[in-house]
């Protein structure tokens, strides 16, 4: 995850040292290759694809609180587990270690994980748009939709809200702070976990390797997926139940509270699909499945050209005018054709992803 200065070693072998110069020279040859492929790779990247520097430091720090938050809590039940053993000078070098341990798991290629980039790289675009909404609540001194639903009569709805509220403070917290939890998907964060597990390993000492198992372990047991804001948002969406006359106004209002989250699961839980999928849908610049997804839930023209406004706002990657041009077409378009035309999202996500397998092997 460094950006800036190339790695330097400590210190020059001795002159005589005929293999350590070697080794240092063989090193630097593997650093140019590297390097240049790198640059070729970048001059050849479609600038679409192409990450800009505010999002590639979000993203920096979001990996980095993640890892940092796990490697904190691994180290210190270890060294409690190993001093709890009389190894009390092994928890001192467990508790003592200042490797980044982002940066090994860096180097090792472990981070480039496509499915933790892909959520990753979705999760803070989907922050950086949240905090780029324009603001839109009723007046001065109106509460907005998720104050007003934690308040709810409902009690259903009021604790998924408070719910909700909690999960999202808990996530800018962690971007700060060193928590020693992460709230990635289950699958993601067992295989953190255990990336994190190793890169803080010390040397080759099987007593610390046995109390890093034990920490890792417990801390894959006390995760819970379920405290995610996406997963807090889609149980307050189901607990509301929109009707289909209700759920406009509810998606307007959760853009105008910057309460992305909210307006993403609403779209889930009317389409019936994951709320990864409605994520993704909503993060594309183009927009072409999010306004089917419009259409498909019937929405009419102010509530597409309103919610189009907003995000138009927040991302300047969209072309609102081009949209607006298009705007008769998209409404012109029947629900069910815009169902068929989405094709099986909502089927399971492992599911489609074999479909769209073996439909390419047919091909």
């Amino acid at each position: 995850m460094s950006v800036g200065k190339a790695p330097f070693p400590d210190a020059w072998p001795d002159a005589w040292d005929a293999s350590a110069l070697s080794a240092r020279a063989s090193r630097a040859r593997v650093l140019a290759d590297a390097r240049l492929s790198g640059a070729t790779t970048d001059l050849f990247l479609d600038d679409a694809a192409r990450l800009d520097d505010r999002t590639r430091w979000m993203l920096g720090r979001s990996l980095r609180a993640n890892v940092g938050a796990i490697a904190q809590d691994l180290r210190r039940h270890a060294a409690r587990v190993l001093a709890g053993r009389g190894a009390t000078a092994l928890a001192e070098t467990l508790l003592e270690a200042r490797d980044d341990v982002a940066e090994r798991l860096t180097r090792a290629g472990l981070l480039r994980d496509p499915a933790l980039m892909d959520e990753m790289i979705a999760r803070v675009r989907a922050d950086m748009l949240a905090d780029s909404l324009p603001t839109a609540v009723a007046g001065p001194d109106a509460p907005s939709l998720l104050v007003r639903l934690a308040d709810a009569p409902d009690g259903v709805i009021a604790a998924a809200a408070r719910t909700l509220l909690a999960a999202e403070s808990r996530r800018r917290t962690a971007l700060d702070e060193a928590t020693g939890r992460s709230d990635l998907p289950a699958e993601l964060h067992h295989r953190l976990v255990w990336w994190v597990a190793a890169a803080v390993r010390p040397g080759d000492a099987p007593d610390i390797d046995r109390a890093i198992a034990e920490a890792a372990a417990r801390s894959l047991a006390a995760h819970d997926e379920g405290e995610r804001p996406e997963a807090a948002a889609l149980r307050l969406a189901v607990a509301i139940d929109a009707r289909p006359d209700e759920l406009p106004d509810l998606l307007i209002e959760a853009l105008g509270d910057r309460r992305l989250a909210l307006f993403m699961a609403l779209l889930a839980h009317a389409l019936n699909i994951e709320i990864e999928e409605a994520r993704a849908m909503v993060l594309e610049p183009e927009g072409d499945r999010l306004w089917l997804a419009a259409r498909a839930l019937d929405l009419d023209r102010p509530t597409i050209a309103q919610i189009a406004l907003s995000l138009s706002e927040a991302d300047a990657r969209r072309d609102i005018e081009a949209l607006a041009d298009h705007l008769d077409t998209i409404v012109a378009i029947p629900p069910e054709a815009a169902r068929h035309a989405l094709g099986p999202i909502g089927l399971p996500r492992d599911f489609r992803a074999a479909i769209g397998a073996i439909e390419r092997a047919a091909a």
